[in-house]
């Protein structure tokens, strides 16, 4: 090509890419115009998906995979991040990912099982009868049967993706969880049945925790159900699926392991009535009057003048009476060291009726509503428990130990509002609680009393020194024998600890803790 063809050809492009409106590019495609990959087919930038219908023949339009979902608002959007509010996370959804296979089993439904059966008489009567249209229907019966049993079922490959409302809620708050489940393998699922591994604890109030659908590959469905926040953290990260093969004759079911959501529900900071305390102290100023006379508000006795007495402390009434000079002393005020010990044994987790807290998760409030109370009068403030697990947490005071208690509270594993499956070695842990405890530290034992050990564990430590207090939730009814006799059984413990000069709160479900603690404080006062 000459120089003048060259340049003439070039004009030629520049004037068809001005009215294009395109520029040029060497690759000879626009900017806004879809990659066209061999072949000429057209390729959907968003999804990377073949629309020309030349593909594989699969329809790949991710609001046409989507199963279960009825509305656009449900569908999947791997490109927009969750908004983030007050207690939500701020991470952005990053769309499924893989999970772990923690266990198979391959089984029968046994759902052809009466077909075969009837399949099998009618042969047998067709030749019995030597009727034909048994042999037929015995014929036809096998054909199902066989169909029945030609494929075995599916080992599905699955992404999923959880998404929570909130990561942070208080306690009665509701959290809706989304689940998104993607079949990343390469066979169809006919059958697909997910049910959500909800943390034993949180109840589902709306929307069921499963979903069930066909899936073809790279197809999603979703589901979402909400749950009641409780005190505690708790991790989503397990899911059951049942995959069945297309005649329902075999299911896989697979104990799948997730990439996990947590939520961890913060009890809020409160306290209750001022909680009485013993005469027990610790050298330090506090709030709790003692039998010494010194430094104080409360009026003890008069005492001769000594030389360098303040002039404060001078009663001048008696000098203006009598002309005597007097020095008056005052009931001095000292710090309490207080270790508050829960009962999380087994036996505690007692329910008054069907409904409501059972005794644990009312002594688990009782404790951080006295804990918080403690610490607002000055004392010192220690957290302990027999549990299967070791909770422990030194006396103290100040914003940072309240923060590290409302924590252990919350999260420690041994606080669960479920029973522990683990033993609890009473006698061991009282003997390591007694080496722990300060010389002056009182003790409040929180406990429904539900047996003797309960009973035995408070005048161990009344008997060594430390004064107990018993708050008790009582869980017991009255509505059968075998529960009147249960009632009638905790009401003699806690007599027996009265006479054992050990202090009780009988706290019932109807009341508040402030109105059980004040209703004790006028008895131990009378």
């Amino acid at each position: 090509m000459t120089d003048g063809e060259s340049r003439e050809a070039d004009g030629e492009r520049r004037q068809l890419d001005g009215e294009s409106g395109r520029p040029h590019h060497e690759s000879g495609r626009p900017d806004d115009e879809p990659g066209r990959p061999d072949g000429g087919t057209t390729v959907d930038p968003s999804t990377g998906v073949d629309d020309s219908g030349a593909g594989d023949g699969v329809d790949r339009d991710r609001s046409a995979e989507i199963a279960c979902d009825d509305t656009a608002a449900d569908r999947v959007d791997d490109d927009q991040p969750t908004q983030a509010g007050d207690g939500q996370s701020t991470t952005a959804a990053a769309g499924p990912t893989a999970t772990t296979v923690r266990s198979s089993t391959l089984r029968s439904t046994n759902h052809w099982a009466g077909f075969a059966a009837v399949s099998f008489l009618s042969a047998g009567l067709g030749v019995a009868l030597s009727s034909r249209p048994l042999l037929l229907a015995a014929v036809v019966g096998v054909g199902y049967l066989a169909y029945a049993n030609a494929t075995e079922a599916p080992e599905p490959r699955l992404a999923v993706e959880r998404r929570l409302s909130t990561d942070r809620p208080e306690p009665g708050d509701s959290v809706e969880v989304t689940v998104v489940v993607e079949n990343v393998g390469d066979a169809v699922l006919p059958d697909l049945r997910v049910v959500e591994q909800v943390p034993e604890a949180l109840a589902v109030t709306d929307g069921p925790a499963r979903a069930a659908t066909a899936l073809r590959p790279d197809a999603r469905m979703t589901f979402s159900y909400t749950v009641l926040a409780r005190r505690g953290a708790y991790r989503f990260d397990g899911l059951t699926v049942l995959a069945r093969n297309a005649s329902g004759s075999r299911e896989r079911e697979l104990d799948l392991e997730t990439a996990p959501a947590s939520v961890t529900c913060m009890a809020p900071i409160d306290a209750t009535a001022a909680v009485p305390l013993r005469g027990l102290t610790s050298p330090y100023t506090g709030r709790v009057s003692t039998d010494s006379s010194g430094e104080g508000v409360e009026f003890a006795s008069l005492r001769e003048y000594q030389h360098g007495d303040s002039l404060s402390r001078i009663d001048w009434n008696t000098y203006a009476r009598d002309g005597t000079l007097a020095t008056m002393e005052f009931r001095e005020e000292r710090m309490a060291t207080v270790v508050v010990v829960l009962d999380l044994r087994q036996s505690a987790y007692l329910q008054a009726g069907d409904d409501g807290l059972h005794a644990v998760d009312r002594g688990i409030d009782a404790t951080r509503r006295i804990f918080n109370s403690l610490l607002d009068t000055g004392d010192r403030v220690g957290l302990a428990a027999f549990a299967s697990d070791t909770v422990w947490l030194a006396p103290g005071a100040g914003a940072t130990h309240q923060a590290r208690a409302r924590e252990l509270l919350t999260t420690h594993p041994a606080l669960s509002p479920t029973p522990p499956e683990g033993r609890v070695y009473v006698r061991w842990q009282l003997r390591r609680l007694q080496r722990r405890l300060d010389d002056d530290a009182q003790v409040v034992f929180v406990s429904p009393m539900p047996d003797d050990t309960s009973a035995l564990v408070a005048r161990s430590l009344q008997v060594r020194g430390h004064p107990v207090t018993v708050v008790s939730p009582d869980p017991t009814l009255r509505d059968t024998p075998g529960r009147t006799l249960a009632a009638i059984g905790r009401s003699n413990r806690l007599n027996d600890l009265r006479g054992s000069s050990v202090r009780v709160v009988d706290w019932d479900a109807n009341e508040r803790l402030a109105e059980a603690l004040e209703r004790a404080r006028r008895r131990w006062s009378a």
